[in-house]
């Protein structure tokens, strides 16, 4: 076992694959030991919709994920600052990240304006507008208490004018709570190969315990993605947690642990969740469809969720989309089975035998071998070969 220590972060590798680059470890963090690879669902404002925080942990989740903007927004640091931070105000007791605030640059593109000062938003929630600098992102992280913070980055101009490094030493000049807080920094760059390396050359030399890989999942075309991906793993260091932002979906999971990615996070599971939709190893199911009216199966036969031992896809497709409870439900599942995914992977690299576990996740997910060019492309990459025959 490799062990890293730095500060409020001690990365512990376990076990690394002896043929791609995927690997397990332990991420001891303040609030929580992580293990990895790990899935993180999304709680944007200190919630996660449709669950409580003891059915993530009974779940068995390690991690969660808070959205600065909107936290920042409703209630406000101060009063998040004063119950005692975010996991006392929401009643969470493991690991939590923060983003920076900087994806609302692109999902709030209409209602905001980017200068070297920060970013200046007309708020959503009425109208106000705003100041999100480098130095107010951190202040709101700081008071939400979140084991790891973002960096606030620039993810629209990086295509042609490369990362804001200058953010990135205002954000840690900025920290406030170096022994009980991490700082990710975010390696931005597009597309552009020369870009993406001068960034993670630059953030190298700053002082910080992980690295984000950003810019990505964002609808380019993925043997882009995963060339950059690879690309990023190749030059970030080895004995640091890799996090690959916005990646949820489970053929993009297994095949970035695979690249050497740790950590992801995704708001997939429980926004598919909403639409109706269950997950399972062949892809996700869409419960609103007449197909499952007399359906008495659970989502998936050998899923242990309590949702997938008491209700049927019959019982399902009766009230998604129509009552409440039915998000509840196939919340319960979803993120079920990203955990139970990601703990398999762990399980296979531990023994090494994560090249068949991809190869027979790879059967399963894609009927006839029939498997997107990219993801044989990807794994090839790092001598993974699927069997297309």
């Amino acid at each position: 076992m490799e062990t890293h220590a730095n500060k409020c972060l001690q990365f512990n590798i376990i076990k690394e694959c002896s043929v791609s680059k995927a690997r397990t470890s332990f991420m001891v963090l303040p609030h929580y030991t992580v293990k990895t690879p790990v899935f993180m669902p999304v709680g944007t404002q200190g919630t996660l919709k449709g669950l409580l925080p003891e059915q993530l942990e009974a779940l068995d989740c390690h991690i969660i994920l808070g959205n600065t903007y909107h936290l920042g927004t409703r209630p406000g640091p101060e009063l998040i600052k004063k119950a005692g931070g975010l996991h006392k105000f929401m009643g969470w007791n493991r690991a939590l990240l923060t983003d920076s605030g900087g994806f609302q640059m692109v999902s709030l593109l209409s209602l905001a304006e980017i200068t070297e000062e920060g970013v200046k938003f007309e708020s959503p929630y009425g109208g106000s507008n705003c100041m999100l600098s480098p130095e107010e992102s951190i202040h709101i992280q700081n008071a939400i208490g979140a084991d790891i913070m973002m960096q606030l980055d620039d993810v629209v101009k990086t295509t042609t004018t490369g990362p804001r490094i200058n953010w990135v030493d205002r954000c840690i000049e900025a920290h406030q709570n170096p022994e009980t807080q991490n700082i990710f920094p975010i390696v931005q760059g597009g597309l552009d190969n020369e870009l993406r390396i001068k960034c993670i050359k630059a953030l190298m030399e700053r002082d910080v315990n992980g690295f984000a890989i950003g810019g990505l999942s964002g609808g380019e075309a993925k043997t882009s993605f995963w060339r950059i991906v690879n690309l990023c793993t190749d030059y970030l260091p080895k004995d640091n947690p890799r996090y690959l932002m916005g990646v949820g979906f489970a053929s993009d999971l297994v095949v970035c642990v695979a690249l050497g990615i740790d950590m992801f996070d995704c708001v997939f599971p429980t926004r598919t969740a909403r639409f109706g939709c269950g997950l399972t190893e062949s892809g996700q199911i869409n419960l609103k469809k007449q197909a499952y009216q007399c359906d008495y199966r659970p989502i998936e036969e050998h899923c242990d969720c309590s949702t997938c031992q008491r209700y049927t896809r019959a019982y399902l497709h009766s009230i998604v989309t129509v009552d409440t409870v039915a998000c509840h439900l196939l919340t319960v599942h979803n993120i079920s089975f990203q955990m139970r995914l990601m703990k398999s992977i762990q399980k296979s690299i531990e023994e090494d035998e994560f090249p068949e576990f991809v190869r027979d996740f790879m059967r399963k997910c894609f009927v006839n071998k029939e498997y997107p060019e990219w993801i044989v492309e990807a794994l090839s990459a790092v001598n993974i070969h699927l069997d297309c025959s």
